[in-house]
C-alpha cells in the first residue's frame, strides 16, 4: 500500500450524517415529508430578494452580515454585536465544538437529541454523554446529575428533534441554574415560531443575562429558506468574538442574507404558518392514534410515530407509504428503529398520509 494522509483519530469512525429521503420509485413528484420543511415553501418577498440578488453573484457577501444581524437586532430587541450569523445553525454549532472542546471534555444532552451534538463531540475527540429520557422526555435532573469537571457543553433542542419534546421554561432555568458557570449551555430553538405553548422559552431570556447561555435560530424551518443554509445565534459576547475569529470570512453568502432579511420581516408568511401546523398538528395526531399508532406530544411541525418498538412493523410502514407515493423519515439513525417521524404537510397531502396509514394498518 502506498502511504497517505491519516485523518485525526476516530474520524473514521463516525457514521455520517444523512439527511431525509427525497425520492420515491414510480413517482415524478413524491410527497416529502421526511425533513421538517414548511410545506408552504419560501415567502414571496425573499423569492423576490433572490431574484434581485441574481444580477450580483460576481460580487462577494458582506463578511460580517451586518445587514442582517441589524434587522434582527431591531426585530428582537438585541445587542447586534452579540448576534452571529452562519451557514445554517448547524454551522455556528459545529464552530462551538471547534472553538471550546478539548480531547476528552463532555459533550451532555438528551438520549435522543438531535443527532448533530453527538457528531460535534466526536469530531472534537471529545465525549458524547447521551442521558437517559423518561419516555422521550428529557429529565433535568438526570442531566445535571450527569454534569462533571470535564462537562464543556451542554446541548437542549428545544423543541427537541426527532421527539417533538417541548422542555418547558421552569425545567430549562432548572437546568441552567445547575451548571457550573464555566459549562456553556446551547439551547437549540430552531422549531421555535411553531411553539404555540405559553410554558416555553428559546432561551433568549437566559442568554440575555448570563454569560454561560446563548441560543441559536434558524431560517431553515418556518422561514422556508432551508436550501440557502442561513441562520444565527444570540450569544454572550466573549462567544461572539471567538466565533468570529474562527468562521470563515464570508460564511454566510449574499442571496441566504437578501432572502433573509426580507423573510424576517413578513410576519404574515410566519404566523400563517405556524397556524397551518397548530391545526394540522393535533388533527394528524387524533388520525394516526384512531390506527392504534402511538403519536408523542410535538411542538414542532412534525409529529413522531411510534410503532411499540416493532422495528419491522415500522419499516413495513415506511415502505408501504412509500409506495404511495409519501416519503416518511425512519428512526433508526436516531436510535429509534421501531418510529417514524412525519413533517406536516399541505391539507391534502395530510389527508393522504392519514387514508394511506389507515389502510397499512388495516
Amino acid at each position: 500500500m502506498t502511504n497517505q494522509p491519516d485523518p485525526r483519530p476516530g474520524l473514521l469512525d463516525i457514521m455520517a450524517y444523512r439527511g431525509g429521503v427525497a425520492d420515491a420509485p414510480g413517482f415524478a413528484a413524491p410527497v416529502k415529508l421526511s425533513s421538517n420543511e414548511n410545506c408552504f415553501g419560501a415567502p414571496e418577498s425573499a423569492k423576490q430578494a433572490i431574484a434581485a440578488e441574481s444580477s450580483k453573484l460576481e460580487r462577494y457577501p458582506d463578511g460580517g452580515a451586518i445587514l442582517l444581524r441589524e434587522a434582527l437586532a431591531k426585530k428582537y430587541g438585541l445587542p447586534v454585536e452579540r448576534i452571529v450569523c452562519g451557514c445554517g445553525s448547524d454551522e455556528l454549532l459545529q464552530l462551538l465544538g471547534r472553538s471550546y472542546l478539548r480531547p476528552g471534555d463532555e459533550v451532555l444532552f438528551s438520549a435522543h437529541g438531535f443527532l448533530t451534538y453527538k457528531l460535534i463531540a466526536l469530531q472534537n475527540e471529545a465525549v458524547p454523554v447521551m442521558v437517559p429520557e423518561d419516555d422521550l422526555r428529557a429529565n433535568v435532573d438526570r442531566m445535571l446529575a450527569s454534569v462533571t469537571k470535564r462537562t464543556r457543553l451542554v446541548f437542549v433542542a428545544n423543541p427537541n428533534n426527532p421527539t417533538g419534546y417541548m422542555m418547558p421554561k421552569d425545567d430549562l432555568h432548572k437546568l441552567h441554574a445547575g451548571l457550573p458557570k464555566d459549562v456553556l449551555l446551547v439551547v437549540d430553538a430552531a422549531y421555535a415560531e411553531y411553539v404555540d405553548d405559553p410554558n416555553y422559552s428559546c432561551g433568549m431570556e437566559l442568554a440575555r443575562k448570563f454569560d454561560n447561555v446563548m441560543t441559536t435560530r434558524t431560517f431553515s424551518k418556518v422561514y422556508g429558506l432551508a436550501g440557502l443554509r442561513i441562520g444565527w445565534t444570540f450569544c454572550p459576547q466573549r462567544v461572539a468574538d471567538v466565533l468570529n475569529r474562527v468562521r470563515s470570512p464570508f460564511n454566510a453568502n449574499r442571496v441566504a442574507q437578501a432572502a433573509a432579511i426580507a423573510a424576517l420581516a413578513d410576519d404574515d408568511f410566519v404566523e400563517r404558518s405556524a397556524a397551518h401546523v397548530q391545526k394540522w398538528r393535533p388533527w394528524l395526531a387524533d388520525e394516526i392514534g384512531k390506527c392504534g399508532i402511538r403519536v408523542y406530544p410535538s411542538a414542532g411541525n412534525f409529529v413522531l410515530l411510534g410503532f411499540d418498538n416493532d422495528a419491522n412493523k415500522a419499516d413495513a410502514a415506511e415502505q408501504f407509504l412509500m409506495q404511495n407515493g409519501l416519503i416518511l423519515r425512519g428512526m433508526r439513525g436516531f436510535g429509534l428503529p421501531g418510529y417514524l417521524r412525519l413533517t406536516i404537510g399541505l391539507d391534502d397531502e395530510n389527508r393522504a398520509f392519514a387514508k394511506a396509514l389507515t389502510e397499512f394498518m388495516s
